[in-house]
């Protein structure tokens, strides 16, 4: 939304800029001008009258004709960044201006200190990195050094850290598939502790953790909240609306799979349109088009891939949510809260047939329907791939891509601002069953270790509390589609934007949310278990071994790692089963899950019937 300030106006605006430079403005006052400017010249969404922000300044200069401002009143820059960078928000001003002056006066015994912060690469965190930790300086003189990199690099600096005990960062933003490495090796100081120990007068009164869409996935068996969720996102279904509602296709498809196109239900009809538009369509406006889009280089993220409840989506564990039990996705099975085994000779359903069956699926849809090039392309080189124009679908695609995937001017995009394509849940494959986990959501979260000097953890507690505070979290989440609040995402603002975000707000406004989750606690050691599962779908993919033979291996491998650790010392620390005949796990109710012959017909549904099944 544009805005206009009159002539009168900005020149009122340049005497009183010149006026607060005279009262000596700190050095960093040149960043908080930039944002002024951008509100003079209308780029921020949310209108602010020239009225408004006259009569919020006058509070201001009306209380600096003493030597100090009233402690009731934000300074200049704190004002700026609230009217310029913090709107739309679903607090008033007023309750806004409330949690600006608690940080400012709470953080104050930590004013002038530097903390270092870490965090993946994705639009999110570059914003953080980039605004927040400025505005957070400006509001209580707290340096943040907010550091970005590869995911694969803050689990490695992570683990060197706890291995270590040396200080490298104050604080992590770390992904919550590490819940069951941090409650059984007990080296995190949980949100839970921080709260009701020594960081108790330092929490927001309106932090309001009810509020957080993911708190399940951060909380271990122990009910303790181990991480402070930051950003989620989910991988959902992806496809082409514009291309489904063409009635030519329509006609096609339906004449020769008998059945509607629309939104893939299950695997069946995932693979029966991606065979449809990559050999029966071939090609729309001279330009060859592929059913389905994926990546399969060897890579780290080649795990992510697999490890990212891929075969929770075939079906492979149990029912029960987040993660199923007692066998979650990783096919590794507990028993009273001690990991027991992975394979299906121990118990497990990591070498399973269902788990065979999902990774048979992942290759051969990569070779048959994918572009080429896809099978050497990692996660973050194929991630534009879709926005590209010539891809009908993607089973697996992240909803951080959102804000990547609406610029204008892209080929999936119309001349409106709405897309031409749309997210929906993700289709299951044979195995699945109701009750089970449907899919994969990532859930970065702030994690503070107990070896952090006291005051160094306090000054990040601060920092972490503001970047998901109601003040900035709207605002975050329209810059990087990933929402953390249930109030933000049910908002009046998100029900305006929701034409522009292709399904995102349906998703998170259903209870598909809430069976969308992370890897869970039957995991004990994420960063020492992670590595295995790329290597073993890299032999896959190269031929190398079969997919029966490639599975058995990680299966092998992920049981000598639970062999390991048994002698360490933690808690709920596994117990691995002796090995036994397949036939007798296979044979117990729930996961393993015995060879299912019978095939399955292929079931769409309109996308908004698809989004409430949920």
């Amino acid at each position: 939304m544009q805005r206009n300030i009159s002539r009168s106006s900005f020149k009122w605006l340049i005497s009183l800029l010149g006026l607060l430079a005279l009262m000596s403005i700190t050095p960093l006052y040149a960043e908080s001008q930039v944002n002024l400017l951008a509100l003079i010249e209308g780029t921020e969404e949310k209108p602010v009258t020239p009225v408004q922000l006259q009569t919020d300044l006058s509070e201001l200069t009306s209380n600096t004709a003493s030597s100090h401002v009233a402690n009731d009143t934000l300074n200049f820059k704190s004002l700026t960044w609230l009217e310029s960078e913090f709107q739309p928000s679903t607090l008033s001003i007023e309750q806004q201006k409330r949690e600006l002056l608690w940080f400012r006066d709470t953080a104050a015994p930590f004013k002038g200190k530097t903390i270092r912060v870490i965090s993946e690469r994705i639009k999110t965190h570059q914003y953080e990195s980039n605004v927040l930790a400025k505005a957070f300086y400006d509001i209580t003189g707290i340096h943040v050094i907010h550091e970005l990199t590869n995911e694969d690099d803050v689990i490695k600096k992570l683990s060197a850290q706890l291995m270590t005990g040396q200080r490298l960062y104050d604080a992590y933003i770390s992904d919550s598939d590490l819940i069951g490495s941090h409650f059984r090796q007990q080296n995190i100081k949980s949100v839970t502790e921080l709260m009701n120990d020594h960081a108790a007068k330092y929490t927001l009164p309106t932090l309001a953790l009810n509020d957080f869409i993911g708190l399940a996935f951060t909380t271990g068996p122990d009910g303790k909240i181990y991480q402070l969720p930051d950003q989620q996102f989910a991988n959902l279904y992806w496809y082409r609306s514009d291309w489904f509602a063409d009635p030519t296709y329509q006609a096609l498809f339906e004449s020769k799979y008998g059945y509607k196109l629309g939104v893939p239900q299950n695997w069946q009809a995932y693979e029966d349109i991606a065979h449809f538009f990559t050999h029966d369509i071939h090609s729309i406006d001279g330009v060859k088009v592929y059913g389905h889009m994926d990546y399969g280089k060897s890579d780290p993220s080649l795990g992510w891939r697999m490890s990212d409840a891929w075969l929770s989506m075939a079906g492979v564990g149990d029912k029960g949510l987040p993660n199923g039990l007692p066998v979650d996705e990783w096919g590794i099975r507990v028993e009273d809260c001690h990991p027991v085994g992975a394979s299906i000779e121990r118990g497990g359903a990591l070498n399973s047939p269902a788990a065979i069956y999902a990774v048979e699926k992942y290759k051969d849809w990569l070779i048959e329907y994918a572009p080429p090039e896809a099978q050497q392309l990692t996660f973050s080189e194929s991630g534009d791939w879709a926005a590209k124009g010539n891809i009908a679908q993607q089973i697996f695609w992240y909803t951080a891509f959102v804000s990547d995937f609406t610029q204008a001017g892209l080929p999936v995009m119309n001349q409106d601002g709405t897309p031409k394509w749309r997210v929906a849940p993700s289709p299951v494959g044979k195995y699945w069953q109701q009750g089970m986990k449907s899919g994969y959501q990532d859930t970065g979260a702030w994690t503070f270790l107990n070896h952090t000097p006291k005051e160094q953890q306090l000054a990040a507690w601060l920092y972490a509390q503001f970047v998901v505070s109601k003040t900035v979290s709207l605002r975050k989440t329209i810059v990087g589609s990933t929402p953390i609040r249930h109030s933000d995402i049910d908002s009046d603002y998100m029900t305006d934007k929701a034409k522009y975000l292709g399904g995102l707000v349906e998703f998170y406004r259903s209870q598909a949310r809430n069976v969308w989750t992370p890897t869970g606690t039957n995991v004990p050691d994420y960063p020492g278990m992670a590595g295995y599962w790329w290597q073993a779908v890299s032999h896959i993919l190269t031929g190398e071994v079969s997919v029966a033979q490639g599975m058995n291996n990680l299966a092998e491998k992920i049981d000598e790692h639970l062999i390991k650790l048994q002698s360490s010392k933690m808690t709920c620390g596994p117990k691995v089963n002796p090995k036994v005949s397949p036939s007798f796990w296979l044979n117990q109710p729930g996961s393993p899950k015995p060879v299912k012959e019978t095939s399955v017909k292929g079931k769409t549904l309109p996308f908004e019937e698809a989004i409430n099944v949920w």
